[in-house]
């Protein structure tokens, strides 16, 4: 019964030919999906207001600047992909869920906003990877060395450290 409901429903969807072409404009599709790219920041067929810009791009310091304040003004700073309340990567997930469980204020910045931002913060570490989780300005490593130290209590020594200058202007 389903069946020839279904056929008396359907009867005649064939018969327009546009609904069934698989007819794809070269360049414009890719497998279902819309290209596009915004990976050419300098295109010149892209109007000035369309283009990519830094979101640190106007401020009177340098990227190196920007990472060093950032370190130096919050006792716990993660560079990571996504933030702490919708993090974007597996790893970032694994650092904040770990840092979270000591109910410290977690300062981050999102690495994938500013590609600029993320060549800075590796230049600053020497480290190639993210998330990168600062601790009372010292670049304490990733996700699995923040996981390793909590496992040992490692971390919670570090954070205990920081306790008085949590929250506590210098």
């Amino acid at each position: 019964m389903a069946r020839s409901l279904a056929n008396i429903i359907f009867k005649g969807i064939g018969a327009f030919p546009a609904a069934r072409s698989t007819a794809i404009a070269p360049g414009s599709f890719y497998p279902g999906k819309l290209l596009f790219s915004t990976s050419i920041p300098n295109d010149p067929d892209t109007h000035e207001d369309f283009r990519p810009t830094s979101k640190l791009e106007s401020a009177d310091l340098s990227l190196k600047d920007i990472v060093d304040k950032d370190i130096k003004e919050n006792p716990v700073m993660i560079y990571m992909k996504g933030v702490p309340e919708l993090p974007r990567c597996g790893f970032s997930a694994l650092a904040v869920r770990v840092l979270n469980e000591y109910n410290v204020p977690i300062s981050a910045r999102n690495i994938l906003e500013d590609t600029e931002l993320k060549t800075a913060v590796k230049a600053f570490s020497h480290w190639p990877t993210f998330p990168q989780i600062f601790i009372n300005g010292e670049f304490v490593g990733g996700s699995d060395i923040i996981l390793n130290m909590h496992q040992t209590g490692e971390l919670k020594e570090k954070l205990k450290e920081n306790a008085g200058k949590i929250g506590k202007p210098e």
